[in-house]
């Protein structure tokens, strides 16, 4: 495909819509896999969203395991029509523990925005890390992006840390970018590009 430009498009349409969802092993028994609409795994996004720290970094909250299941196939349209591409963090064989994926995908262009949360039995174990790692490594060199970008409210150094230990360089600041519960937020930019070291 070629845009208006003449320019080819990165990563051709079709590429994450017409193949499964693949599942990403992790250090420590955990794996990527996509988000299932079982119990289990709406109660772990029912959690998130009724999680402090999560809801006040995400932006987001869940009233119940009906909803959850809502943004579960909602989580599934997005990776069909190539906007999105979202993972459960799990154990083998278990109930997710955290979240990561890609949010604003374009192919045309290459990009794409890295997300991650860990619910609070997680936390201190490095799951944020190991994810966004792998999820970073087959998105640009099996997937085929150019630039990840990954951003957080100035206010969360837990995030700044995620970042640099996944290998995204510091990029600058985004000033009053993010709206939160409690006013607008400056927002750190952190970036990884194709051929970056891991």
């Amino acid at each position: 495909m070629i845009n208006s430009s003449g320019i080819p498009a990165v990563v051709p349409a079709g590429r994450l819509a017409d193949r499964d969802q693949p599942v990403l092993p992790l250090p420590g028994g955990l794996e990527l896999r996509p988000w299932r609409l079982d119990d289990a795994d709406a109660d772990a996004l029912h959690t998130a969203g009724q999680d402090p720290a999560i809801s006040r970094w995400n932006l987001f909250t869940v009233a119940g395991r009906d909803e959850a299941r809502a943004r579960i196939e909602r989580l599934h349209a997005r990776r069909r029509a190539e906007t999105g591409a979202i993972w459960a963090v799990a154990p083998t064989g278990g109930a997710a523990v955290g979240l990561a994926g890609l949010n604003d995908v374009d192919l045309a262009g290459g990009t794409a925005e890295v997300v991650y949360w860990v619910l609070p039995e997680g936390r201190g174990r490095g799951i944020a890390v190991a994810a966004t790692r792998r999820l970073s490594g087959w998105a640009l060199d099996e997937l085929g992006l150019h630039r990840l970008v990954l951003c957080h409210s100035t206010a969360n150094p837990a995030s700044c840390r995620v970042a640099e230990k996944a290998g995204y360089t510091a990029e600058g600041t985004h000033r009053s970018a993010l709206l939160h519960a409690d006013g607008w937020h400056d927002q750190h930019v952190h970036a990884r590009v194709a051929g970056d070291p891991a």
